[in-house]
């Protein structure tokens, strides 16, 4: 695929489009993590003269925190050290008549893509290349630079259209996630732990399902509700609390689904030993063997426990490669950060080359001040998506454009 210093951008016209997809609270952005990922390709397209359009997302149509990408453009400036315009239109005659008078080394923002309806479905590259969106556009491109590996594992207008029509680059970004997966998955060092949490448990079992009959993991550890299926799946009772609450994500269905994982690859999938219940506001530990488990009938699981933490932290000290997706449990409460503060810390202090990825992850790992991991992915989707073996949208769309364009 073509990177950056393939080419020359100086008076051209580049569509950039980034995954800045960050969390609200209260109307306002709270992290300015991926803003700083896409940050090095920012620079240099500016710093290289380019009229730059920059497009991302922002979460879905009737969610709280679909909002205009009005900060977007501001946060971007202020770290970019000069002004990005924000353009209240997509691709309608202000975004276009904008984009014609840009000159070298100017940038500004297309309003939240999502604000377009033909950007909210995936579709073919054959379709996304045929929608207003990407025919209104194309014109005006010299090139399109991809550096929304958030957004990689989907196919829509501004992530795979353009790709046969301009040159479609890899950003800076782009291509450090996929270096850092490839070298994790392909080429790492053994024994490979693979550490899966958080609430995505369908993908979870793809990449357990994947990772462990392509030999490419020696161990899975599992927590958040990952854990819980796997231990619901090991004939251990959660409660009825629990089990409700699994029922209505509409979880269940996946117990029979992992306890197939567990027959096959047993003992190579772990699960914790211990969970930690809120008890009207505290944290209450209760042992898989023990007498407690009674409380599980009335009070939720929101972490792993202390003992699974120790004997996570054992196996990961003596791995040579980590994978890790997800929380161990609801961190965002201090008294339940313990088992993910606790193993995401084992993960930065082994010798391991480690990846951990999912917005959750990074959030806590900004928040507790966890150092020592090798590369922090800012694609939880897209990163599992590789890791259970699937092609990524927006990596085919790429390699297309290099056969189309290398000449």
């Amino acid at each position: 695929m073509f990177k950056l210093t393939d080419f020359d951008f100086y008076n051209k016209t580049v569509f950039l489009r980034v995954d800045l997809n960050s969390p609200v609270k209260d109307g306002k952005i709270i992290s300015d993590a991926r803003f700083r990922a896409v940050l090095p390709t920012v620079k240099k397209l500016v710093e290289d003269g380019a009229k730059l359009v920059i497009a991302t997302h922002q979460s879905k149509p009737y969610k709280g925190d679909y909002i205009t990408t009005e900060q977007h453009a501001e946060i971007l400036g202020e770290l970019l050290g000069t002004e990005v315009e924000y353009v209240e239109d997509v691709f309608g005659k202000l975004a276009r008549e904008k984009i014609k008078s840009l000159g070298p080394g100017e940038a500004i923002m297309l309003e939240n893509l999502r604000f377009s309806a033909e950007e909210v479905f995936y579709k073919p590259l054959e379709e996304c290349e045929k929608t207003h969106f990407v025919r209104k556009l194309a014109p005006l491109l010299d090139y399109v630079v991809n550096d929304a590996f958030a957004a990689a594992h989907r196919s829509q207008p501004s992530l795979v259209g353009f790709a046969r029509l301009v040159p479609m680059v890899a950003g800076f970004l782009m291509e450090k996630e996929l270096l850092a997966l490839e070298k994790a998955y392909e080429h790492g060092e053994r024994p490979r732990v693979y550490v899966l949490g958080g609430a995505k448990v369908d993908d979870s079992l793809k990449v357990a399902e994947n990772v462990l009959r392509s030999g490419r993991a020696d161990i899975i550890l599992t927590g958040g509700l990952v854990g819980q299926i796997f231990t619901l799946a090991k004939g251990f009772n959660l409660g009825d609390a629990n089990i409700m609450f699994l029922e209505r994500k509409g979880l269940l269905e996946l117990v029979e689904r992992a306890e197939r994982i567990l027959d096959e690859f047993y003992p190579y999938v772990r699960t914790p030993v211990d969970f930690a219940v809120d008890v009207e506001g505290k944290r209450v530990e209760i042992d898989l063997l023990s007498d407690k488990k009674e409380l599980f009938d009335r009070y939720p699981i929101l972490d792993i426990g202390s003992r699974t933490v120790e004997k996570y932290r054992e196996i990961i000290l003596k791995a040579g490669t980590i994978v890790a997706n997800g929380p161990m449990g609801v961190f965002e409460l201090e008294e339940f950060a313990l088992g993910t503060v606790g193993v995401f810390r084992a993960i930065g202090e082994s010798r391991a080359f480690s990846v951990i990825g999912g917005g959750h992850s990074i959030a806590s790992i900004y928040k507790y001040g966890i150092a020592g991991i090798s590369h922090i992915s800012t694609g939880g989707g897209a990163m599992l998506s590789y890791l259970a073996g699937q092609r990524l949208p927006v990596i085919e769309a790429l390699r297309e454009s290099y056969r189309r364009f290398k000449a």
